[in-house]
């Protein structure tokens, strides 16, 4: 069972946060006889599959050890968005002679206001997320570690809940690296550095992938000095090279240090500071920080579940071991979001809980492998995928033709100031049947979205070429990549053919 440190500062903020997602002094309802559904965790995937299921009739209980909304509200996504707009203001103004625009005072940043306003902005959102809410829906919330008891039955708390149908929705937390000294030495993952109200001088992050890239340039943009120490040969591995090389070059621009292909032998305390040796490419440095922040990746919550009981398989690794229609080795039970699923995303968590709802209380045949699953690294500029990249295609042995469009040949990018960068789209080879896309660009998230909404509607990439997009807008891209595909079609035959058929009608 991983117990989160406590919310801090206990400010109005966190006051109001707690209010809505963990009210103090509040007594867990009286079980019903037998619930359609139990869901143990109320982060995204557990919140959205006990709303929806109670709004079409289901009897459903609840279980939350810790706040509900899990790590999206409280430590991951609404902290750390609100976080790099903060970041991105002052880098907006630092920068704005670009555009003529002068700041001879330049940007001077209030640390503690713009972590007031990140507690502020999360205790808003919570409502979204509050036991009242989800109670007036008619889920019975109970606050507690929920345990399978049996193969159809869960302790929280002191009762004993009866179930015909289970989810677990327990999360996953980040991976604490077992480096010699860090702990002693003390350390910040994203379970606690939104608690931060002094920004550290002089920071270093272990981890270059998404959490680990977002907030170092992050806390960069706001004043700290940080090092990125990344053991890969380039960040966001797991995305397009051209992508990671862009990221790169603008960390480097905006003065973060990065350390790749490195690793930390060990930490130690050294009156008020942190000292890592670091063994890289140039050889091993002693490196001096304030505050070591852990962005190393993810590890599933399987403690103190009890899932041997419930007859559920799991590998402490990868998680609940579930098909491909979430249903655990329990056939009662199933899982959803983080803690069984390679796609470790809010939105990835929103979809497995709607598919979890069909199959499990409606003998639904939803299955997981059927998504286009896009996501966003939301650096700047952001870093957007769906579908299927060259290496995967390669992979599973299909060809593909690939487009590009430079952002720095978009109206709108070059208006924005924002030209680094460019959307890639990934066709079968020789048909305009769209397999996948990257797009690095100021709004990648935004603009991905289209392309996503086109690999689900069965839409081509040539009749993209024909979707009107206001001018100016940074969209107005995949419409070029339209014709462009389109241009592809004129072989010499057809121009030929053209040709003929335009002196016929003269």
């Amino acid at each position: 069972m991983h117990d989160f440190p406590p919310l801090a500062p206990l400010d109005t903020h966190n006051r109001e946060l707690l209010a809505q997602v963990r009210p103090a002094g509040r007594r867990n309802p009286t079980p019903a006889p037998r619930y359609n559904l139990v869901v143990i965790g109320a982060g995204t995937a557990g919140l959205v599959t006990a709303a929806g299921a109670a709004g079409l009739g289901a009897k459903v209980a609840l279980l939350e050890g810790h706040l509900l909304g899990g790590d999206c509200l409280v430590t991951g996504c609404v902290p750390s968005k609100t976080l790099i707009r903060s970041a991105r203001a002052a880098h907006e103004i630092r920068t704005a002679e670009r555009l003529g625009v002068h700041a001879p005072g330049g940007a001077e940043v209030d640390f503690g206001a713009v972590m007031e306003r990140l507690r502020r902005v999360r205790a808003k959102i919570a409502r979204n997320d509050s036991v009242s809410r989800l109670s007036g829906l008619g889920v019975d919330v109970f606050l507690g570690h929920g345990r399978f008891e049996s193969p159809d039955a869960v302790e929280v708390a002191g009762a004993r809940l009866r179930f015909a149908r289970a989810v677990i929705a327990s999360g996953a937390r980040a991976v604490h690296p077992a480096i010699p000294g860090l702990s002693e030495a003390g350390f910040l993952t994203n379970e606690d550095v939104f608690h931060l109200t002094e920004q550290p001088r002089r920071l270093a992050v272990i981890g270059g992938g998404p959490v680990g890239c977002e907030l170092a340039q992050a806390f960069s943009r706001l004043g700290s000095d940080v090092t990125l120490i990344h053991d890969r040969e380039r960040l966001l591995e797991r995305e397009d090279a051209d992508a990671s090389e862009i990221l790169e070059r603008t960390l480097r621009h905006e003065g973060l240090r990065l350390l790749l292909s490195a690793g930390v032998e060990r930490v130690e305390r050294a009156g008020g500071e942190k000292r890592l040796q670091v063994k890289h490419t140039g050889g091993v440095e002693q490196l001096s920080v304030d505050e070591i922040l852990i962005g190393a990746g993810r590890q599933p919550n399987l403690e103190g579940l009890g899932l041997e009981a419930a007859g559920v398989r799991f590998d402490p690794a990868r998680g609940v071991e579930v098909d491909d229609r979430l249903r655990t080795s329990n056939r009662r039970i199933y899982a959803a979001g983080d803690v069984c699923m390679a796609w470790r995303f809010t939105h990835a968590a929103d979809a497995a809980a709607r598919i979890v709802i069909q199959n499990a209380l409606f003998l639904g045949r939803r299955r997981l492998s059927a998504l286009n699953m896009p996501w966003c690294t939301y650096t700047d500029p952001e870093i957007a995928h769906v579908g299927l990249g060259p290496r995967e295609a390669e992979a599973r042995g299909v060809a593909i033709d690939t487009f590009v469009r430079p952002m720095a040949e978009v109206d709108r990018a070059l208006a924005d100031d924002a030209s680094e960068g460019f959307v890639k789209l990934h066709v079968a080879k020789g048909r305009d049947r769209l397999l996948g896309a990257t797009v690095v660009a100021r709004n990648a998230g935004d603009l991905v979205s289209e392309i996503s909404v086109a690999m689900a509607g069965g839409v081509g990439l040539g009749s993209l070429a024909s979707v009107i997009h206001p001018y100016p807008t940074q969209a107005e891209a995949i419409r070029q990549l339209g014709d462009a595909y389109n241009r592809t079609r004129l072989t010499p035959g057809v121009r030929r053919w053209l040709g003929r058929w335009l002196a016929f009608t003269r």
